[in-house]
């Protein structure tokens, strides 16, 4: 999408070009290049032309904008929206929060700038940066694809050569309104930097564990009667590739304060895949009757509806008599699949105060929970009921605080 807009913004400019070199010398008054390019005759036509087009412009950059937010998901530089599919069209997204950003960002770019002229200056700088992410990138490209490091290194020279001129010459429009351009770039890469740090921080401090060491006391607890019932089917997210192993705090929740007894224990775990429709699901029937992990593997344009897909399982294993199931009740219709209830438990990470971080770090976690609050939550990401879905809070130590010696006193009331 850039490199046609660049083509045609180039074929303008040289247009407007030819028009001025063939009226050199002479007195241009009031009559513009861009529209001495178009005959008298022509004139109200081509303004309805340049009209549509603007609209379809603007259109293919807001479905493009939709397309590059929609990747910036699944690579963890964007906190996770809502994401709407108006048809069953590869590659129609739409995403609401942005599109309302979208709108307030050309209300505020034309109550500043107020004339089109004066966004030139914002306007060329974007374009020659947008120029020089495209030479790097290619670069990259061809790299990642074993190309001779002497001809990646040629092209990347003699481009950088050409756009950097550019660039130099640019740079002079910075305070005639190019510092926007910059800004909002530099807004965007601090918000993408902020959430992939702050990720990254999580998952280094998510603690796995062995899931076969834990299922003794796992089935044990199933079958202890002394323990109130929390549900029939028990139902975690994992973020865990392995099957052999789930995060520490899913057995602490389990197992610690309260036990959670259930017939069943489940294990879900969701991959995205490359292809945009696949939906495939694969069982680890870790302990018959007691623990069961599901994996599905979902196409980037399927939407995750958890608790349907979750329960389409269920219903097939008890068919097909894989896992019993025995409620304590019996369904009101007789064609109805008794599988009992089922809750899920979401669990959510918060910065604990018994950090002792310094500044950068303090402003990255804070800055990441701040994105966490506005992005979606994972029951509405995963399609989960709110009526099935129990969340718990996690204190997330990135840095634990010092000991603080404490020396105890006689109160002064003490005889």
């Amino acid at each position: 999408m850039s490199n046609t807009l660049l083509f045609r913004t180039g074929s303008l400019y040289l247009g407007q070009a030819a028009w001025l070199l063939d009226h050199t010398g002479q007195p241009l008054g009031n009559q513009s290049p861009f529209f001495g390019l178009v005959p008298d005759w022509f004139m109200l036509p081509s303004i309805g032309i340049a009209t549509l087009a603007t609209i379809i412009a603007s259109q293919a950059l807001i479905s493009g904008t939709f397309t590059l937010v929609s990747e910036a998901f699944r690579l963890t530089l964007l906190p996770k929206l809502r994401i709407v599919f108006p048809s069953d069209a590869r590659g129609q997204v739409y995403i609401p929060a942005f599109n309302w950003l979208l709108m307030a960002g050309c209300f505020a770019v034309v109550l500043y700038f107020r004339e089109s002229k004066n966004m030139e200056a914002a306007f060329g700088l974007s374009v020659n940066l947008t120029m020089l992410m495209t030479t790097v990138l290619l670069a990259m490209y061809l790299y990642s694809r074993h190309v001779s490091l002497l001809w990646v290194g040629a092209l990347l020279l003699v481009f950088l050569i050409i756009e950097s001129a550019f660039l130099v010459a640019n740079l002079r429009k910075f305070t005639h309104g190019g510092w926007v351009s910059l800004l909002l770039g530099f807004i965007m890469t601090a918000v993408m930097l902020v959430w992939y740090y702050g990720s990254r921080i999580k998952r280094r401090l998510t603690r796995y564990v062995s899931l076969r060491d834990h299922l003794p006391i796992l089935k044990q607890l199933s079958n202890d009667e002394a323990v109130p019932k929390y549900a029939t089917n028990l139902v975690y997210l994992t973020a865990s590739d392995q099957p052999a192993q789930v995060e520490e705090s899913i057995i602490s929740s389990v197992l610690e304060g309260q036990p959670k007894r259930a017939d069943v224990y489940w294990l879900i775990h969701v991959d995205l895949m490359d292809e945009p429709y696949t939906t495939e699901y694969s069982l680890d029937i870790l302990e018959p009757e007691e623990v069961v992990r599901i994996t599905f593997r979902l196409g980037f344009r399927v939407q995750p509806r958890i608790n349907l897909l979750f329960r389409k399982v269920v219903e097939e294993l008890v068919r097909c008599r894989e896992i019993t199931l025995r409620p304590n009740y019996q369904p009101l219709h007789v064609n109805a699949n008794a599988i009992g209830d089922f809750r899920f438990i979401v669990i959510n990470r918060f910065l604990s105060y018994d950090n002792d971080l310094d500044s950068l770090d303090t402003f990255i976690m804070n800055s990441y929970f701040a994105l966490k609050s506005i992005s979606v939550a994972d029951e509405r990401a995963y399609g989960l009921d709110t009526q099935n879905v129990a969340t718990e809070q996690v204190p997330l130590i990135v840095k634990p605080a010092e000991f603080v010696r404490l020396r105890r006193v006689d109160s002064p009331t003490s005889t």
